[in-house]
């Protein structure tokens, strides 16, 4: 992905394979623009006790106790998020992998195209994170509601108000302008007319002059935007896929 991604990696691997795996990260990081912060643990125990918060972590299955797979049951009793890649020569135990929701399961030796594969859905899925969690504070008085960018289905402007419609169906209005409104979100959102700006992400077409949303919801764009509005599309659409190299 061409965005430039900051990343926290933990290790706990034998010797040998930490190398292996520095060396993949290190690779994907040069040709994927994407920088990682990587540390690494001897050994579960110490891992556990660190109390540090990873976007990725990657397990050994055979370590001394507690293994890779008993420390990810400890990670995820603990309420860890991080996406859990196992990396082992057992590949009978894929299939505990499942019971700890473990990202991927790859078998030594590391295969290049395979690695590749994997770090590029790990960049995809910590994005998609942190869009879910990015969200537009309105400031209603002396109180405040707080919306996530992904529940809006558009912005509407009328007068003087700003409508934020959103994909449960509820409408939040507060006095604002467009341009402060479009300052507040990010690239999924796109100006389809003077009033509108809609959410990329609940797009389902677009024709005679209407924008198709979710729930058969239906906003104008203007004539001069159209192409625009299609552009915008392919762009963020293009954005979501995960190329391989």
């Amino acid at each position: 992905m061409a965005e430039e991604l900051s990343r926290r990696l933990s290790q706990y691997m034998d010797e040998q394979i930490n190398k292996q795996a520095d060396k993949q990260i290190n690779e994907h990081s040069s040709k994927s623009s994407s920088f990682y912060s990587i540390r690494c643990f001897s050994d579960g125990r110490s891992l556990l006790k660190s109390g540090n918060t990873f976007d990725v972590i990657f397990l050994d299955i055979q370590m001394p106790p507690p293994d890779g797979m008993e420390t990810a049951r400890k990670l995820r009793r603990q309420g860890s998020r991080s996406l859990l890649i196992f990396i082992t020569v057992l590949a009978e135990y894929v299939f505990d992998a499942f019971s700890v929701e473990a990202y991927d399961y790859l078998v030594k030796p590391l295969e290049d195209v395979r690695f590749r594969r994997t770090m590029n859905r790990v960049l995809h899925t910590l994005s998609q994170r942190t869009n879910q969690q990015k969200k537009l504070i309105i400031q209603k008085g002396n109180s405040c509601e707080i919306i996530p960018l992904s529940e809006i289905l558009y912005g509407e402007v009328m007068g003087r108000k700003i409508y934020i419609h959103q994909i449960d169906g509820s409408i939040t209005d507060y006095y604002g302008k467009m341009e402060d409104l479009e300052r507040k979100v990010d690239g999924r959102f796109f100006k389809c007319h003077r009033s509108y700006l809609v959410n990329l992400a609940h797009v389902r077409g677009c024709h005679d002059g209407r924008v198709i949303l979710m729930q058969d919801k239906e906003i104008p764009v203007s004539r001069l935007r159209e192409r625009d509005l299609t552009q915008a599309l392919l762009h963020y659409m293009k954005s979501r896929t995960i190329n391989l190299p």
